[in-house]
């Protein structure tokens, strides 16, 4: 009898959905359009401040997990549980979840990952420095180039270790968030 995904350890997950890489595909951009829309069709446009493409799929010409990320900024008055509820009756699981933030994953199935994988960041108004760091890679090829190597070094190294990979990348991803902020703040 096969598990379902809620029943598996952290290590079968990581077996089942390994870290893998991709040279950058124009098609990812169409795939984040698709889900903006459908997301605009469930979610209660009152709330909604902007559906945003982040994450390395969104900066043209670098390597990536092909996984669509996507940042949901919410207005300040808007009820999370009412937004989680939305997601998770329109085939989105929650991965983790805090007073201010909740993440959300599509795409993945009992026997992998599905053709087009999502990863959905749902934020309240100004929590948003994922916008800021893509649109410093996006501004800065040799940033962005720098980005991409420290992430096919670290590829096989923690392919089956999703928690390790992301704190690799950790000191990287702050220090140039923090310049993006410093320019881009208030525009």
């Amino acid at each position: 009898m096969e598990k379902e995904l809620s029943e598996m350890t952290l290590e079968e997950l990581w077996q089942l959905f390994p870290i893998f890489l991709a040279p950058h595909k124009s098609v990812w951009r169409e795939w984040f359009i698709e889900e903006q829309k459908r997301l605009q069709l469930f979610l209660p446009g009152g709330n909604i401040m902007g559906i945003y493409h982040i994450g390395s799929t969104a900066v043209d010409g670098i390597w990536a997990k092909p996984i669509i990320d996507l940042l949901v900024e919410i207005s300040l008055e808007t009820e999370l549980s009412v937004l989680k509820r939305c997601f998770l009756d329109n085939g989105y699981l929650c991965m983790a979840e805090s007073p201010t933030r909740i993440s959300f994953n599509r795409g993945y199935t009992k026997h992998g990952f599905a053709e087009k994988v999502y990863h959905l960041h749902l934020r309240c108004a100004g929590d948003k420095d994922e916008i800021y760091f893509r649109e410093y890679l996006c501004a800065h090829r040799e940033v962005a180039e720098a980005y991409e190597q420290l992430k096919l070094g670290l590829w096989k190294k923690y392919e089956h270790d999703r928690d390790a990979y992301t704190e690799a990348k950790t000191e990287f991803v702050l220090e140039y968030t923090k310049k993006a902020k410093m320019l881009y703040a208030g525009k």
